[in-house]
């Protein structure tokens, strides 16, 4: 009897047909997730009220972002390895309850050190979750339609939480106060974790091998002054300080990837970097890195800045983009059992390109509706396309045990190319606005303009290299 309820079990996660507990479990990791992405926009909306409320100058502002950013993408290939060797569900946990102590501390803060602090420890939380849950959702549902109906889901999760950043943060900063943009990640974390312990499987086992101190020594570092030095060029410019963080970043890293090549019990294992489509994945990845974060700045730089939008209607904007990503990521999932990953992914990311052109079109007199919603509601397809087959790409070659690293490899490539996205065509979109000698609202758009038609160029490379350098290949198994 046991061993018929196994079979169905199996059949259950390979066919899509959910079960209670695996449905729980989804339930669970998306709404992580959800927490990570929300985060990363929310806290910008309340930036006034928390400088007027803690005393900030507007240099000391940046670290109430800074430091999260810094913590959660230097910390990320940390999280990653971390989860494989001492469980997915239990670093999955311990993340989540680290952010959400933080984000307690964090509201309460009474001055500007105790509030920077708890966003740095709120980004080690989410270094920690984001791969943790990626390689759960592996775990928990097999090879097939199950699989592929998860990652749809956790992409249209991630692509609201984007928009409800925004729209949250309006609400809450304009209707109670700054600090409930933080505190309302706490009864989010109680449920997570309460129904993690719950429905999220436990682990067979832990790893016994050495975890390479040297090479995450490296990576973090490395990571961490990247993440920095790119931060520092979109705010200050390519100063000779920004240059000499990026430099030092530049020596860890290569440092990183010779050791890598040399060492036996390595950070990433030899056969994640060996394989070309997972790595064709995470370049891709963190091309789409770029769009997405160019995109979400500058139509909202736009919409607030020159046509004086407040942040729950710029929130709302990309409303109809998030429905548009959740449809086709349910619309990619049902192809990817006929469509190879690499052809998939190139459509999508076509798609991507096609939308940031049309989003070159706007001026300060353009409307919503005739020129920022086609473009928004055509990439959002894109992406939503896009998301599942380089999803699975970037994990087909790491098995249970090396899924957390590779999922951190696919995190860490997209918070890459959206730092350094954001910090080049932000320096070229503020040169072309000056090219005039007078910086109008039409010159500033003109640059977004230049801005969004390089991202648009740079998403047509991606889906080459998708159509190209991504092929089929065995999917992991799921674990428990």
């Amino acid at each position: 009897m046991n061993e018929r309820r196994v079979e169905m079990a199996a059949r259950r996660r390979a066919s899509g047909s959910l079960g209670v507990r695996a449905a729980v479990a989804l339930a669970v990791l998306s709404g992580s997730q959800l927490l990570i992405v929300v985060d990363a926009t929310i806290v910008n909306v309340a930036l006034g009220p928390i400088r007027d409320g803690l005393g900030f100058t507007a240099a000391q502002l940046q670290w109430v972002i800074t430091a999260y950013t810094l913590a959660f993408g230097g910390l990320l290939l940390v999280g990653g390895r971390v989860a494989d060797r001492f469980g997915h569900r239990r670093t999955f946990l311990l993340g989540a309850v680290a952010f959400g102590i933080a984000s307690l501390i964090g509201g309460a803060a009474g001055d500007q050190l105790v509030l920077v602090g708890a966003r740095a420890v709120q980004g080690a939380g989410a270094a920690m979750m984001a791969p943790a849950a990626m390689a759960l959702v592996m775990d928990v549902f097999a090879p097939g339609r199950g699989r592929t109906l998860a990652f749809g889901i956790w992409a249209g999760v991630t692509a609201g939480g984007t928009a409800l950043g925004s729209v949250l943060g309006g609400v809450l900063t304009e209707a109670i106060s700054w600090r409930w943009v933080l505190w309302i990640n706490v009864p989010v974390v109680a449920v997570v974790v309460l129904l993690g312990l719950l429905a999220l499987p436990r682990p067979g086992g832990v790893q016994t091998s050495r975890i390479d101190v040297v090479g995450t020594t490296t990576a973090t570092g490395g990571l961490i002054l990247l993440v920095y030095g790119l931060s520092r060029a979109a705010d200050h410019g390519w100063t000779g300080g920004t240059l000499l963080v990026l430099l030092g970043a530049f020596a860890l890293l290569v440092a990183f990837v010779f050791l890598q090549a040399t060492l036996r019990a390595s950070l990433v294992p030899a056969d994640v970097l060996r394989s070309r489509t997972v790595v064709a994945a995470d370049v891709v990845g963190l091309i789409l890195g770029v769009a997405i974060y160019a995109l979400f700045f500058f139509v909202s730089l736009f919409l607030s800045t020159i046509q004086g939008k407040d942040p729950v209607y710029v929130g709302l904007a990309f409303v109809p983009m998030t429905a548009a990503i959740a449809v086709a990521a349910r619309f990619s999932g049902a192809l990817a059992d006929r469509v190879s990953p690499g052809r998939l992914s190139a459509a999508g990311a076509a798609l991507v390109a096609l939308g940031l052109a049309l989003l070159v079109r706007i001026d300060p007199a353009s409307s919503y509706a005739a020129t920022l919603l086609p473009g928004l509601v055509v990439a959002g397809l894109g992406l939503g396309l896009t998301f599942v087959p380089l999803t699975t790409a970037a994990m087909s070659s790491a098995g249970s045990a090396d899924s957390g690293i590779a999922s951190a490899l696919f995190n860490a490539a997209q918070q890459i190319g959206g730092a350094l996205g954001l910090a080049v065509l932000t320096t070229v979109s503020t040169a072309a606005a000056g090219t005039t000698g007078v910086v109008t609202a039409e010159s500033t758009t003109n640059g977004w303009r230049m801005a969004l038609a390089i991202a648009a160029a740079l998403t047509g490379v991606a889906s080459l290299l998708a159509a190209t350098l991504i092929k089929p290949g065995p999917q992991p198994a799921a674990g428990r």
